[in-house]
């Protein structure tokens, strides 16, 4: 079957499917597959302190795919610490990053963690797509004011520090999808091919997976974290409280996405389960057409 929606049409990608950007981890052995795989790879810029290094990390990826991939910056440059003040100077050094891998030949961009208009008017100049994740509707708004080409929008259900006024992420999409023209991406405990067409159903464009390929072969997160978290029950009271009432301060956690993954597989596998699935589904319900397309 063929996706077609706005997303995968910016992006390139034979699938609507974005890898969440990750702290430490995200870096190109891990985004790579993900890319090979159909979806839109995503590389975090953060995790390299220098510009040196993260152009040689720009570098090593294009020699591991061919496919398109993506690129992720929180407001704060890798080498500022502290906490989201941004000064003219820290604004020039998140920008010498950004023109890095515009050289490199980037074409979508991410951001995240606060107001990012600096960097998405510099993108726009040079012709890349820029999406910006937002915790609630209200900045997802601002975020279509300040240009931004498509906003993923994060549910109650994902994990990571929660904004007090976060919604599920049935509430996030469906709202979102009556106030917003941009696309939109959904996160926030994905997981399965239900959850991937639900959140097209509920007017996503596309799915960001976090949780769900963190456990995957391909990711650098330890062997006994991944299998800790396929067994973690999130049912129980103690895991209820911590995902949904924002104590998530000094612990690892993983989105409510985790039920759904019971092995440790490869991505590609992963990626092929969820497209593979949600044909399935579509059929059963009477889906005929070859093609699957959200853009009208």
């Amino acid at each position: 079957m063929i996706w077609k929606t706005r997303i995968n049409q910016m992006t390139k990608t034979k699938y609507p499917v974005i890898m969440g950007a990750f702290v430490g981890l995200g870096k190109a052995d891990f985004a790579a597959p993900f890319s090979e795989a159909g979806g839109l790879g995503i590389i975090t810029a953060l995790n390299f302190k220098t510009p040196n290094r993260f152009k040689q990390e720009l570098a090593h990826m294009k020699e591991l795919t061919e496919k398109p991939f993506g690129v992720n910056f929180s407001v704060v440059p890798p080498q500022v610490k502290g906490g989201f003040h941004l000064t003219e100077n820290s604004k020039r050094n998140y920008l010498s990053y950004v023109e890095i891998a515009l050289v490199e030949g980037v074409k979508i961009f991410t951001t995240s963690a606060y107001q990012a208009t600096f960097i998405g008017e510099r993108l726009h100049e040079a012709g890349c797509y820029w999406f910006h994740k937002s915790a609630t509707i209200r900045h997802a708004i601002s975020a279509e004011r300040a240009g931004a080409d498509a906003v993923t929008i994060v549910g109650l259900e994902g994990t990571g520090f929660k904004n007090p006024l976060t919604q599920t992420t049935l509430v996030n999409i469906t709202m979102a999808r009556r106030l917003l023209k941009i696309p939109i991406i959904a996160a926030g405990g994905i997981g399965d091919a239900r959850g991937f067409l639900g959140a097209l159903a509920m007017g996503a464009e596309a799915a960001c997976f976090g949780t769900a390929v963190m456990v995957c072969e391909e990711s650098p997160a330890a062997l006994k974290l991944k299998e800790k978290w396929i067994n973690e029950d999130i049912f129980t009271e103690d895991y209820h409280q911590k995902i949904y009432h924002l104590k998530l301060r000094d612990t690892v956690l993983p989105s409510m996405a985790i039920g759904h993954r019971k092995k440790i597989i490869t991505i590609k596998e992963f990626i092929e389960e969820i497209m593979n699935e949600s044909e399935v589904i579509l059929r059963s319900w009477g889906f005929t057409a070859e093609e699957f397309n959200t853009i009208f």
